[in-house]
Order: structure tokens, then C-alpha cells, then sequence
């Protein structure tokens, strides 16, 4: 993605889950328009390739967002590399592997494991930047939430979700005063491998035909949105969960 645009010129941003899916297309976008970026990321492979295709100012560090102790040497490795941290995107989260299952059959292991990532690896990850973060004179978080949050049938993945958005609201409140902004986007049904896996081709049909905008999301659809809550375009916006979902949720 090119851009002549450089809101990021000089700054450093933290996404995690950047080794492919809408995480990739962040690291990208902010690439593109001057970051430095870390990939987060507990696949190496995929982690790596990011990073060596981005080339400078890239970096991949191999990173369990549901272990404290890894994500502050995520947060080291990045002030290690570029002198502070400036940005960082809660996108990690399993989904294209979830298992099938509802609230009152989940394994417990399994539930716990996901908690983990899916909601606490946020809040693991805030916790590791934010000291960095307010040294340098703040910065701003964006955490990857889902319209499964207001839906009411997404099982354990919807009470995740529905922990980020409350994760975003409290934590704006904490972190205000270290002049650190922090939002969440709740990404609709996007066409991407993972929910490629999850939702089956005759399912996504009447899906889409419920949406206000006939079409299944693109991972592009998403960056513009987090950019901006990112940027100091969006300098007086923190605790907010903006859905970009073509419609599919309608708040009144």
C-alpha cells in the first residue's frame, strides 16, 4: 500500500497479529505512511515474512499476547529498536482455528487459553506499553473488538469481544492522564482466511444479504478507520468502539 500521506513519520507502532488477515493490512497502512512497526506475532514464519517483505524500519518479535512476561519483552524489544512507543493495535486473537462450541459445553482449558488471548492479551499488552508510552509523552491504542460483541449469540468469541469494548472504556478513563488515547473498531464479517474456516460458503450468503452494504468486508475496509483513531486527527476521541460493518449493526 502506497501512500504520499505520513501521519506516522518518525513513530512507532506495536501491531499484534500482523503475521497475516486484517493485522497485516494495519502494519502496512502505518508502514506506508512512515512508521516504524513491530510485528507481534506468535507464528514466526509468518511473523518473519512480514517484516523482511516491509524491509526497514520492520521489525517481527515472537510474542504470546496471554503471557505478561512476553509481551513486556515485546514492549523492550521495541524501545530496544527505535527508542519508544508511540502506537499500538490489539489484533491478536484466535478465530480462524476456534473451536465450535457454546458457552455451557467449552472445555474449561480451551476457555481459559482463549480468555487469554482473546480478551486479557489487550490488557497483557496495554500494561507492557503504556509506561514506554507515557514517557514519551503518550500515544494512542486501538484494540480489534467485533460486532459478535453486541450480537448476543457468538458464545465465548462474543463475551471477548464484549470485554474489549469494556477493556477500551475503563482503560480510557486509567490512562487519560498519561495522555494516552485508547479505541477499539468492531471489524463486521470480513473476507479473510480465518473466517473463511469459521463461516462456510452457504452460510455467508444470507449474511451478506443482511447487511445495509451488499458485500462482505475487506481487510482495506478497516485500515482507514484505525489509522484515523490512531492518528492525531482523532486527538480528543478515546473509550469509543466504532463498528465498520456495512451495516450489519445498527445502534440508535
Amino acid at each position: 500500500m502506497a501512500t504520499d500521506v505520513q501521519r506516522f513519520g518518525g513513530k512507532t507502532a506495536i501491531v499484534t497479529g500482523a503475521g497475516g488477515g486484517i493485522g497485516e493490512a494495519y502494519a502496512r497502512a502505518l508502514h506506508a505512511e512512515g512508521a516504524n512497526v513491530v510485528i507481534a506475532e506468535l507464528n514466526d514464519e509468518a511473523g518473519q515474512a512480514v517484516a523482511d517483505d516491509l524491509g526497514d524500519r520492520a521489525l517481527f518479535v515472537s510474542t504470546d499476547v496471554a503471557d505478561p512476561e512476553s509481551t513486556d519483552a515485546m514492549a523492550t524489544a521495541t524501545v530496544d529498536a527505535f527508542g519508544g512507543i508511540d502506537h499500538l493495535v490489539n489484533n491478536a486473537a484466535i478465530f480462524g482455528d476456534m473451536e465450535l462450541a457454546g458457552l455451557t459445553n467449552v472445555d474449561y482449558d480451551y476457555l481459559d487459553r482463549f480468555m487469554k488471548v482473546n480478551m486479557m492479551g489487550a490488557l497483557h499488552c496495554t500494561r507492557s506499553v503504556m509506561r514506554p508510552m507515557g514517557k514519551g509523552g503518550g500515544g494512542s491504542i486501538v484494540n480489534q473488538s467485533s460486532t459478535a460483541a453486541w450480537m448476543g449469540i457468538s458464545g465465548f468469541y462474543g463475551l471477548a469481544k464484549a470485554g474489549i469494548n469494556f477493556l477500551t472504556t475503563s482503560l480510557a478513563h486509567e490512562l487519560g492522564h498519561r495522555n494516552i488515547r485508547i479505541n477499539a473498531i468492531a471489524p463486521g464479517p470480513t473476507d479473510t482466511a480465518a473466517m473463511n474456516k469459521q463461516v462456510p460458503e452457504a452460510f455467508q450468503d444470507p449474511m451478506v444479504a443482511a447487511l445495509a452494504i451488499k458485500r462482505l468486508g475487506q481487510p482495506g475496509d478497516h485500515v482507514g478507520p484505525v489509522l484515523f483513531m490512531l492518528s492525531d486527527e482523532a486527538g480528543w476521541m478515546t473509550g469509543h468502539v466504532m463498528a465498520v460493518d456495512g451495516g450489519q449493526i445498527t445502534r440508535i
